[in-house]
């Protein structure tokens, strides 16, 4: 079967085996180099950044609004449409060519992750850790998780496949939500109140399990291979929390991730063989290209890999301390948007300003997204915004 046809707080104890899982307070623990979340460490501020460069023309194609959205929650692109939602409880399939919308639906609840999608079938993750499934604006089925989860569900391959915090992937069926399979890992205390990686490579899923790459049959769940980006070290919880974050990068069977504030790594996803890994303290998502990989520091510090060693290309440090997302390569820029709601293209070549997109103030804490030829970003209070190349 190809799947492509077509802060530092404890949680309620989960699960069958009641696993104590704590989340970790990701802001401040950037800002103060994984210190106590009660530091009082003054946090730096960004230098003032210069006139627009405009390089290359774009045009804002439509705007839209969703409702307000935290990090967990990110856009998806599929058949021409673009899933988005809010953590109200929104969830919208929205034309990617026009911004009207094609269906909204309102699930009644607050949304914990979400979205993943097909085109057809929409899935969220629920604050009462519940998945919900919606097709053409209408709900399809909930089933109650065992834990929470941070992560976008996978809906490919007429199947509904979840990553939850304890480290557990369930496959569902898309129509009616029946239970599949589940394959579980030995737990960390700590997790991340972050979204993981959750992709299919031809045949084969790949989950984001700790500092690893898994490779799982889609059948049955079980494992094909283990790819390590990073292992657990240090002498705390917190120093051996090396849980892979999303989004990943992936060309052809080539599958680059980055370990949690320890390393950013290639995988050959045919093989189940780490490429290179390199060590990197980033927190966010990395994303790119044939050639290259990009991705930003915990500090903001805007770098590229070669894709085929992991060799440095080159670094920008003129975007640091401004709470960069995970990037989105296309074409010959690097899209990248920020804390104050500006979306920075930067060339593919050298990391040189090529122009500066505007939001509505509030935070970029997504990565973008390609929808046909159109940019498009979604803002933490829920706009939409789609730019096309002029």
């Amino acid at each position: 079967m190809n799947l492509f046809l077509n802060p530092m707080k404890p949680l309620s104890p989960v699960g069958p085996a009641q696993r104590a899982l704590r989340t970790v307070c990701l802001g401040v623990l950037v800002l103060t180099g994984l210190a106590a979340c009660s530091s009082g460490a003054k946090k730096p501020q960004p230098v003032d950044l210069p006139p627009v460069a405009a390089l290359m023309g774009t045009q804002l194609a439509w705007t839209a609004q969703v409702g307000a959205a935290h990090e967990a929650i990110a856009p998806v692109v599929a058949s021409g449409r673009v899933f988005a939602a809010s953590s109200s409880g929104t969830v919208a399939a929205i034309d990617g060519a026009t911004g009207k919308d094609v269906w909204r639906l309102n699930l009644g609840t607050g949304i914990a992750a979400g979205v993943g999608s097909d085109g057809q079938t929409a899935a969220v993750i629920t604050l009462s850790n519940h998945v919900v499934a919606v097709s053409e604006g209408r709900e399809l089925w909930r089933v109650r998780l065992p834990a929470r989860s941070f992560t976008a569900p996978l809906v490919a391959g007429a199947r509904v496949f979840v990553l939850s915090a304890d480290r557990t992937v369930t496959a569902f069926d898309a129509r009616n939500g029946a239970r599949l399979w589940v394959q579980s890992r030995p737990s960390e205390p700590l997790v991340l109140s972050q979204g993981g990686a959750l992709l299919a490579v031809g045949d084969t899923l790949v989950a984001g399990l700790s500092g690893r790459l898994v490779g799982l049959n889609p059948a049955n769940g079980s494992v094909r291979w283990e790819a390590p980006i990073a292992t657990p070290r240090g002498t705390n919880e917190v120093e051996r929390l090396v849980d892979v974050v999303g989004p990943v990068s992936r060309i052809g069977d080539s599958v680059c991730a980055r370990a949690f504030s320890a390393a950013v790594g290639c995988v050959d996803a045919a093989r189940g063989t780490v490429v290179w890994s390199r060590p990197a303290q980033g927190t966010t998502g990395v994303h790119g290209d044939d050639r290259l990989v990009f991705g930003a520091d915990a500090e903001g510090r805007f770098q590229a890999w070669q894709r085929a060693s992991g060799e440095p290309a080159w670094s920008i440090d003129r975007l640091k301390y401004r709470g960069l997302s995970a990037p989105l390569a296309l074409g010959r820029v690097v899209a990248v948007g920020d804390s104050s709601g500006l979306v920075h293209l930067v060339s593919r070549e050298d990391g040189s300003e090529m122009t500066r997109l505007s939001t509505d103030g509030s935070p970029i804490v997504v990565a973008p997204v390609l929808s046909g030829d159109s940019l498009v970003v979604q803002t933490r209070n829920g706009g939409l915004y789609a730019w096309r190349p002029q």
